[in-house]
């Protein structure tokens, strides 16, 4: 028998793979949308509609927080600009945490963990060091084998495929034009 999982989703691509494949292997599975590192706000709400609308597809309950909360990610990563990505990881999973117990679920994880462009070892670390510190089991599976599906589903759902992470700092290396300096 399977657990009761929430599953963090920073997108709708990257949880195209993670939601069938967890559903498949009988758990039960809840979303949760929380991307407060997300910039734009109007790239935010792109990500949030991807996320509703592969909820549609698989009658999958996600909670939505009602604000964006992009102030708690400047914050966090405030003068420790190269340390982002864990920084950003740990807030996010932290929450999910939180609202996993919450929730009265039996463990969390994220989509995240499909990505081949995204630390998975620290992500796991993170996770784990999360888990840690709430005493709510972090649910690892390593999805990046189910990347490719990730491709292929998104455009047969015609979901908006981002071109970068979603951070500032991303949306700048992803599109900044290369020197011979950076």
């Amino acid at each position: 028998m399977g657990v009761n999982l929430l599953l963090h989703m920073c997108c709708g691509p990257c949880a195209s793979y993670p939601v069938p494949a967890l559903l498949e292997a009988g758990h039960q599975v809840h979303g949760f949308y929380y991307n407060p590192n997300v910039h734009p706000y109007q790239e935010y709400q792109r990500r949030q509609e991807g996320v509703k609308k592969l909820a549609e597809t698989f009658n999958l309950e996600v909670i939505y927080l009602p604000e964006y909360e992009i102030e708690k990610y400047f914050q966090a990563i405030a003068f420790r600009e190269g340390q982002r990505c864990r920084l950003c990881y740990y807030l996010r999973l932290k929450r999910a945490a939180q609202v996993a117990m919450r929730g009265r679920f039996d463990a969390f994880t994220t989509s995240l963990l499909v990505s081949p462009f995204q630390k998975h070892d620290l992500l796991r670390e993170i996770g784990e060091q999360v888990s840690l510190e709430t005493g709510i089991p972090f649910y690892y599976q390593d999805f990046r084998p189910g990347y490719p599906e990730t491709v292929t589903r998104s455009r047969e759902l015609n979901l908006y495929r981002q071109q970068y992470c979603g951070c500032l700092f991303s949306e700048r290396e992803r599109y900044r034009p290369r020197t011979k300096n950076n």
